[in-house]
């Protein structure tokens, strides 16, 4: 079976999917192809993500279908938006918002580059915004019985323009209503996955709690101070030994707070039950630290 980044889908140019004609390729990820579109009914311009059927397998397409029905349900300003799901002879492809901004991803390496040692670090009260935007766009999805399950500074979109931060990528997001919330297949990405989502351990919104929690850590440090390991399967081991950060925040940031360490000590605890119960505690925690540590800052 061939590749993703061996398949040329040059030849889609200018195909009509839907109601819309695709013009040009904007991203290509390990399953699917983002490709702009313009959509002629309502004379704007959209995303349109494809799978091809030449990699197709079982476990992909129901990852991508279920990526598309999960971000359907949601209606948040902070989530991507997904408008129509179809078929053709050649590939799947669901229809979305389209964000032209940069991921949060880009915008800390973009940083953590710089030249200055003071400026390899986002702004610490932007940091809190984006991460509070993510939280509140978790609980609503959370109040629809869905958790994201790969909450990452990938999987965040930044408009450009006003700077909003867009929750993305639902493709193993999970509905708390099915049955059997434990799995076998471990999907997800290593850093950011909580514990008990590693061991297929039964799940809820606590998962999302994690996840967020890496994200403000990797949202205010740039470079993760994880304990040193050569492979992927040495970063699980120290992870599920709760040796996997070997410093806190304040200790890599001179701009955070000691206040903080608790803070992401709390949403990144081994077991879910020292956690913050919910994504809105989370948020409010953060709305606490804010207030009494960045009122110079805004």
């Amino acid at each position: 079976m061939a590749k993703l980044t061996e398949v040329d889908l040059s030849h889609l140019l200018g195909r009509e999917v839907g109601t819309s004609t695709l013009l040009k390729e904007l991203d290509r990820g390990a399953m699917a192809v983002v490709f702009v579109a313009f959509q002629r009914t309502l004379k704007r311009q959209i995303a349109v993500k494809i799978l091809p059927k030449s990699i197709l397998t079982p476990e992909t397409a129901a990852l991508f279908v279920q990526e598309a029905e999960m971000a359907a349900i949601l209606s948040h300003p902070n989530i991507i938006q997904v408008y129509e799901v179809g078929e053709t002879d050649e590939f799947l492809y669901f229809t979305m918002q389209l964000i032209q901004g940069n991921s949060l991803a880009y915008h800390i390496g973009r940083v953590r580059d710089h030249v200055i040692p003071s400026k390899r670090f986002l702004p610490v009260s932007a940091s809190l915004d984006l991460v509070r935007a993510m939280l509140d766009a978790l609980d609503y999805a959370h109040g629809q019985d869905i958790v994201h399950r790969d909450v990452k500074p990938s999987n965040v979109l930044i408009e450009p323009h006003t700077q909003r931060p867009i929750l993305m990528d639902f493709g193993i997001s999970k509905s708390v209503r099915e049955p059997g919330a434990a799995e076998n297949t471990i999907l997800g990405t290593p850093v950011n996955m909580a514990p008990e989502q590693i061991l297929g351990k039964e799940m809820d919104n606590r998962v999302d709690v994690y996840g967020a929690g890496v994200l403000l850590f990797q949202s205010l440090v740039s470079n993760l101070p994880l304990a040193p390991h050569e492979s992927t399967r040495e970063l699980l081991k120290l992870k599920l030994a709760d040796r996997m950060f070997i410093r806190p925040p304040s200790a890599v940031n001179p701009a955070v707070h000691s206040d903080m360490d608790e803070i992401v000590v709390k949403a990144t605890a081994f077991h879910p039950r020292d956690r913050y119960g919910s994504c809105r505690e989370f948020a409010d925690a953060l709305k606490h630290y804010a207030a009494n540590h960045l009122q110079a800052d805004r």
